[in-house]
């Protein structure tokens, strides 16, 4: 059974820098899009960053872009969210997921990791 693991959230202070990883398992990803999303509180699931499976095809929420950095390892199954300069506002649940080629669908979803930043 597919799985994705997501690890490095933290409570930092405004300007700090994560790095967060999402491990897949179950399954070869490697031809999956593969993206973050997060949920404060009190709001609904918002998309963050998206790759695709060569890594040339990415794109950014605005609120993020420039700070945050996604990338990926194929051969280690893993896909990464650098965040630089964290805003309070970037609090909330970070969840990654995966959809195949050519859909437009995320069926794989992790258990997410909380990030909170504090001003």
């Amino acid at each position: 059974q597919a799985q994705l693991a997501e690890s490095g959230g933290g409570l930092v202070q405004a300007g700090d820098s994560l790095r967060l990883s999402c491990e897949a398992s179950g399954r070869t990803f490697s031809t999956y899009t593969m993206a973050w999303f997060r949920q404060a509180p009190g709001k609904e699931r918002e998309f963050v960053a998206q790759v695709d499976w060569s890594g040339g095809s990415i794109y950014y929420a605005g609120s993020v872009k420039g700070r945050f950095t996604i990338s990926r390892d194929t051969a280690k199954n893993t896909v990464y969210l650098q965040m630089n300069s964290l805003k309070p506002e970037d609090t909330g649940i970070y969840y990654c997921a995966a959809r195949p080629p050519r859909t437009v669908t995320y069926g794989d979803w992790g258990q997410g990791t909380q990030v909170t930043v504090s001003s």
